[in-house]
């Protein structure tokens, strides 16, 4: 089967590499892709924005399915139009991708088929925002309804933070994006983030990950796309795994289903372990960005099977298995980030910190340049290593980094930590 994969960024890295191992693949083609999906992939250029060309070159190259890596396409319908021309997409529709492109229509949706969240109202105009916000018990969360490149979610400690919130939402910092927004309770309790992949009938469990989000060691400063993550956390156990299906997954995909709007893809659920069970965050409709560099580390299923299987709307009795070890991830982003950053410093030193066993070094934001690695955005690398326990994998993964030779980046020296107190806690001896 030929194979075309979206995106451009370290979590398509790891899936280019885990797709390039199927016995099921005969080419595969990334667009647009990066200089290190090129190690397993044909890079292509196409507008992704162009849905005509996309299926024009799925035409020509015989593409047996698409797989689609960042949200913005699908919420934007790919899957719709390569499904209208006969080709399989490994993504949700258009309509069901409104489950991460709207805050609102999520909630509406959890209201709906009673998937337990956080408690919210929805606001398009200042004045009554304001007034709610005054009223409220703090901290609050305040969210753009639309995609806003994850930059639209403030958690606000006090009135004054979460006005500035609503002010920067409803005032047109995100465009349209923000021009509704939801405020919500603050949810107390340790988050995580869980993956089922769907084939518009059933949902079966990817797996978990516990990501970073905060620039900052200690989760301190402002929050990013993610600074790293480790799979698994031992904060989910069987039966905690069968709660998430039960109340989350299975009512979502059901749900979908009900609405006339099967979800094939993987379902991303971003979690608060509350002391009153699980509550949904927020879903996405796509692997997580640095979740997927752990995740596909572990994974040894054939990827292509399983996402050609859901697209079909035939799981059946397939499901992914991942190796009992553990993966951490670490990104390395340029210095500034999230903030402005400057482009076009030279990274050296990957073969090196590649050559150690059980590490991959995968890239996101970079370019070749007169023949050198270079930075092209924010986050730009992710070094994972995996190993038997935590401890060990979070070693081998700073080990690495050693070997990359940019000064330019920097990176967080804590992920993993809190995994590790936890299985002190617990016992489990970093495990």
């Amino acid at each position: 089967m030929n194979v075309l994969l979206i995106g451009s960024g370290a979590r398509e890295h790891a899936m280019a590499l885990s797709l390039s191992k199927s016995s099921l693949l005969e080419r595969l083609y990334v667009s647009p892709g990066n200089p290190g999906c090129a190690e397993a992939a044909d890079i292509v250029s196409l507008n992704i924005d162009d849905h005509k060309a996309v299926v024009d070159f799925c035409r020509a190259k015989a593409i047996g399915l698409v797989v689609v890596g960042p949200e913005g396409p699908l919420v934007a319908g790919i899957a719709d139009a390569l499904q209208a021309a006969g080709v399989l997409c490994f993504g949700p529709s258009k309509y069901a991708a409104s489950l991460e492109g709207s805050k609102f229509f999520t909630k509406q949706f959890c209201d709906e088929f009673r998937i337990p969240t956080a408690k919210y109202k929805t606001f398009n105009q200042m004045e009554p925002a304001a007034d709610f916000v005054r009223s409220a018990r703090f901290p609050v969360v305040v969210k753009a309804d639309g995609l806003a490149a994850g930059k639209g979610v403030t958690i606000a400690a006090n009135v004054d933070e979460a006005l500035a919130a609503v002010s920067e939402s409803l005032g047109g910092r995100f465009g349209r994006a923000g021009s509704q927004i939801v405020i919500e309770e603050f949810l107390e309790g340790q988050e995580i983030s869980a993956f089922a992949l769907c084939d518009g009938e059933r949902a079966v469990w990817f797996g978990e990950a516990q990501d970073h989000k905060r620039v900052g060691d200690g989760d301190t400063g402002p929050n990013t796309g993610g600074m790293g993550a480790y799979s698994p956390t031992n904060l989910v156990d069987d039966a905690l795994k069968a709660k998430i299906m039960a109340e989350i997954f299975e009512p979502t995909v059901q749900g979908m289903r009900a609405r006339g709007a099967p979800f094939r893809g993987v379902l991303f659920a971003g979690l608060m372990l509350s002391e009153d069970g699980p509550k949904l965050i927020e879903f996405n409709v796509r692997f997580g960005d640095p979740e997927a560099q752990v995740l596909f580390a572990r994974l040894r299923s054939d990827p292509l099977e399983l996402f050609a299987a859901c697209a079909r709307g035939q799981l059946g009795a397939l499901a992914p298995v991942l190796d009992d070890v553990c993966a951490v991830g670490i990104v390395l982003a340029s210095k500034g980030y999230p903030g402005s950053v400057d482009l076009g410093s030279k990274i050296l030193g990957i073969p090196a910190a590649k050559s150690h066993a059980g590490v991959r070094v995968l890239q996101a934001a970079t370019i070749m340049s007169a023949g050198v690695l270079c930075s092209n955005g924010g986050r730009v690398l992710t070094v994972v290593a995996i190993g038997p326990n935590l401890k060990i994998a979070k070693r081998d993964a700073y080990r690495a980094i050693e070997d990359i030779r940019w000064p330019e980046g920097f990176f967080r020296r804590d992920i993993g930590d809190k995994g590790l107190r936890e299985s002190e806690t617990n016992g489990h001896g970093g495990g």
